[in-house]
């Protein structure tokens, strides 16, 4: 499978006429910079980075230079900093898949009485999959528009053409996501069906017919039987695509000097997604349980072994009702995958099961089981991976809360953005619980433009951290003052969206910067080796909005060992956080952050309701500040 070249994902379906990402200006990113970092760092190490910066932008010095050489990138590249983001963000990252890089969506429970039940819930989905894929290669997708700020803009839509054909592939330095070529008469097309740890091949395309939901349902139906077989089972290799990507790149380099496990890679790689049928977990499935077994599979003595993390999309379908997708990152953002989530529920709802109706083929050739052999060397990879896997985990912290105080209906009412309010109250949360603020993530399309993935919103901003201290210093500043520091740190959040989706916020311009440096094989500018720097770019607060209009969840792992994932899905009366952190962080605590934030979204309330009346913006603030419903995506750093 060769590598995903922009050329092709060009011709793939942008929407023709989409703009070019624009290159920022270069002191406009430099002073943006120093702004979002002046009020995080010590005052002693701010003037140190200020002199760097002022010497790195100054006339005729090393940033002009790297500018001129990435306006210069950008003239020749449909997006100038998509191969630079997506090494960065994904494929030079060296942790494991799950919890570290892969979001789950986690669907409403099922009730299933009996395992026909689940293999009939399977059949169904994998119908609504084949229709979903077939949208997508007759280019009958309806294009996506954005939402609120600059509504009615169309959006890239080439992330969906990765959605059933792409692959990441492990390497020793850095994965590479790969893509399927596509030919005048494409092999039948396959998913793999993941029972009980082993690997099974599911023909949906047989003689060029499509199969229906009956042949889907037989041969799921044959596949559990097999994997019921004890004398058959073969060790659980999916494990391995759970380790660190460099020692899964090793233990695949030792796995393919034997052909019947070059044969079973193959075939995996070049599915369409998996299935995977888990057993009952034994826990119960709250909604902070089904995320953590989405997130990991609850470790090898569960469902651990019965993924295989590389493949965009894992159907899980558990025969306790918990069910969901996990979702390799690299290739989409998350707004795809609750795009496709939301069709397979719509579906399976509105389309009643068709077992009964359809005729069936008289022979369908059975499914067929993928052998391993297993060298020493490999079983020894194997219980390391398992391992490791279960200190992760044993280590992974998550509470999934529905805070029902209120939604974004209320928050609406004050004329505020939903979006820009619930930011404001992650830095009240966790000014209360650290006593300081730090950089935050929250992801931001930039689709807007030609193959645009995302940018990030720096929301830790001086007016936050203005509106959290008067918080915590109720007695000597009135409600009034507070209001007004509230109103301005949501116009300060909005301004940044704004930036941000209109591809002049300041991550991908440094990244930009210090990458075009290393590849002119130029000293790193100091800019870049300051710990200031650094500090910018650990993550400790990694937020998403993941708005759904279905009944489910996104969720995924902080991205650093003492860090917080927040994502949180807004609906009218109520809003769901998942938040995580390790228990092996001494600062952090998922229970601890959901209370304070349950305390600090009341607090806002009861300050919007005292005085919100008396505390109106001006009209430029309320412009800005309002109704806004930013198109965003889940996405991690």
């Amino acid at each position: 499978m060769p590598v995903l070249k922009r050329e092709q994902a060009r011709d793939l379906g942008d929407p023709s006429g989409l703009p070019k990402l624009p290159v920022p200006p270069l002191q406009q990113t430099l002073d943006m910079y120093l702004k979002c970092m002046s009020h995080l760092i010590p005052e002693e190490q701010f003037k140190k980075t200020k002199a760097i910066v002022e010497k790195f932008g100054a006339p005729g010095g090393m940033g002009e230079f790297l500018q001129k050489k990435l306006v210069e990138r950008s003239e020749h590249k449909a997006n100038w900093v998509y191969d630079y983001w997506l090494e960065d963000m994904y494929l030079s990252n060296r942790l494991a898949l799950p919890v570290n890089s892969s979001p789950v969506m986690v669907f409403p429970k099922q009730n299933f009485t009996s395992h026909s039940d689940t293999l009939r819930f399977a059949a169904h989905l994998i119908s609504g999959v084949l229709e979903y894929k077939s949208l997508i290669d007759g280019r009958a997708l309806p294009v996506d528009y954005a939402r609120g700020q600059l509504a009615g803009t169309p959006l890239c839509m080439d992330q969906y053409n990765k959605v059933f054909t792409s692959y990441r592939l492990p390497g020793a330095k850095m994965d590479t996501l790969v893509a399927q070529k596509s030919t005048v008469m494409p092999e039948p097309e396959h998913i793999i069906v993941a029972c009980k740890n082993q690997f099974f091949v599911l023909d949906v395309v047989i003689n060029f017919r499509r199969l229906n939901e009956k042949d889907l349902y037989t041969q799921l139906e044959r596949i559990r039987k097999m994997a019921d077989i004890e004398e058959e089972r073969l060790p659980p290799i999916g494990l391995l695509t759970s380790d660190d990507r460099t020692q899964w790149a090793e233990a695949r380099s030792v796995l393919i000097k034997d052909s019947t496990n070059r044969d079973s890679l193959d075939m995996i790689e070049r599915c369409l997604c998996l299935v995977c049928l888990d057993e009952p977990s034994g826990t119960e499935l709250t909604d902070t349980n089904r995320a953590l077994l989405m997130l990991h599979g609850g470790g090898m003595d569960k469902n651990g072994g019965n993924r295989w993390y590389d493949k965009p999309m894992q159907f899980v379908i558990g025969a306790d009702g918990c069910c969901g997708v996990v979702c390799e990152h690299s290739p989409f953002e998350g707004i795809v995958l609750v795009q496709c989530s939301e069709y397979l529920l719509r579906y399976m709802r509105g389309s009643p099961s068709k077992l009964v109706r359809a005729a069936s083929m008289s022979e369908l050739p059975a499914p067929r089981r993928l052998r391993w052999k297993c060298s020493p060397d490999i079983q020894a990879f194997l219980t390391a991976s398992a391992d490791k896997l279960q200190r992760l985990v044993k280590n992974l912290d998550m509470n999934v809360n529905k805070f029902t105080g209120y939604g974004k209906e209320f928050i609406k009412k004050q004329k505020m953005s939903p979006d820009a309010y619930i930011q404001v109250a992650l830095q009240f949360t966790f000014y209360r619980c650290h006593g300081r603020l730090v950089p935050t993530y929250e992801s931001a399309s930039i689709r807007r433009f030609q193959e645009g993935r995302v940018d990030n919103i720096r929301s830790s901003t001086p007016e936050a951290l203005a509106f959290v201290k008067a918080m915590a210093n109720s007695s000597k500043i009135t409600d009034a003052e507070k209001m007004e520091l509230l109103w301005t740190a949501i116009k300060a959040q909005t301004n940044y969206t704004i930036l941000a989706i209109t591809g002049m916020a300041i991550d991908n311009h440094l990244l930009g910067l210090r990458e075009i440096a290393k590849e002119l094989k130029l000293e790193k500018p100091e800019l870049f080796s300051d710990t200031t720097y650094a500090t910018s770019i650990h993550f400790i607060l990694s937020t998403s909005q993941v708005p759904t209009t279905e009944e489910m969840f996104c969720c995924y792992g902080p991205v650093v060992p003492n860090g917080y994932g927040a994502c949180y899905n807004p609906q009218t009366d109520h809003i769901i956080f998942c938040v995580s952190s390790f228990r092996d962080s001494a600062e952090t605590s998922s229970d601890l952050f959901v209370k304070t934030l349950e305390g600090c979204l009341k607090e806002m309330q009861d300050l919007c309701l005292k005085c919100n009346s008396e505390s109106k913006p001006t009209d430029s603030t309320e412009k800005m500040a309002g109704n806004t419903k930013v198109m965003k995506n889940g996405s991690k750093s």
